[in-house]
């Protein structure tokens, strides 16, 4: 026993993704069967595959959003074998997370939407002014800070909700498809903000099945198929 708690906390290192022999059963097949992955700290990694093939369930998981009918699931400082239902919502706070519909409050505005997010963990409101000025910055869009979601071009809202994502420093940052619903140069400068995140040591998973975006970038892929992961290999 002793031997097991001590391999447990040899793996709580900031920043690692370790996902060992995950299973999530569908009503009629495994959505995820027997899914294994692991990427080290300060790695950017790629995961790509058809619409339907368990992307999405997988970074749920990671995010613990949803448990794993099978597996054991280590982001960051925290594990699915040990972590305790009243810990989810700050174990979500030690992983961003982005999707393809930014998810941004309609009524706020930029600067108010990435406010929010702190303001919900009771941040003090000095810090919260302070924090959200640097990530709208960081994004590139201080000059916006006051615009309206439906002002916003649809990259500007994915910059947006990247800079939530960021409110407490993860240490891992999970991407659900973030260019999915952007033109090409929209799609691009995204990219290279995840990039320049990644560059400031954080741990990077992108989903997406925009592969010729990631023509010569030279990230670990996996291939995810029917709940089933392969790799990785070099893009």
């Amino acid at each position: 026993m002793a031997g097991a708690n001590e391999e447990s906390r040899d793996d709580l290192i900031p920043g690692r993704v370790k996902i060992e022999s995950v299973s999530l059963m569908g009503k009629r097949r495994p959505i995820l069967d027997n899914v294994s992955l692991s990427i080290e700290p300060g790695e950017f990694a790629v995961m790509v595959g058809p619409s339907g093939s368990g992307k999405t369930s997988l970074l749920r998981i990671a995010h613990f959003d949803s448990p794993p009918d099978e597996g054991r699931v280590v982001v960051d400082r925290v594990d699915s074998h040990n972590v305790r239902s009243s810990d989810v919502m700050m174990a979500r706070r030690l992983i961003g997370m982005v999707s393809q519909d930014f998810k941004l409050l309609p009524d706020r505005s930029a600067f108010e939407n990435v406010m929010f997010a702190l303001e919900v963990a009771g941040v003090p409101r000095a810090q919260v002014i302070r924090k959200t000025t640097e990530l709208m910055g960081i994004v590139g869009l201080s000059t916006a800070r006051h615009r309206m979601p439906a002002q916003l071009s649809g990259g500007e809202q994915q910059r947006v909700a990247i800079a939530r994502a960021l409110v407490h420093d993860p240490h891992v940052l999970l991407a659900d498809e973030p260019t999915g619903n952007l033109d090409p140069t929209a799609a691009e400068n995204v990219m290279e903000l995840l990039e320049r995140i990644h560059r400031r040591g954080t741990t990077v998973l992108l989903v997406t099945h925009d592969t010729p975006l990631l023509k010569g970038r030279g990230y670990n892929s996996w291939l995810m198929s029917e709940g089933c992961l392969f790799g990785p290999s070099p893009l």
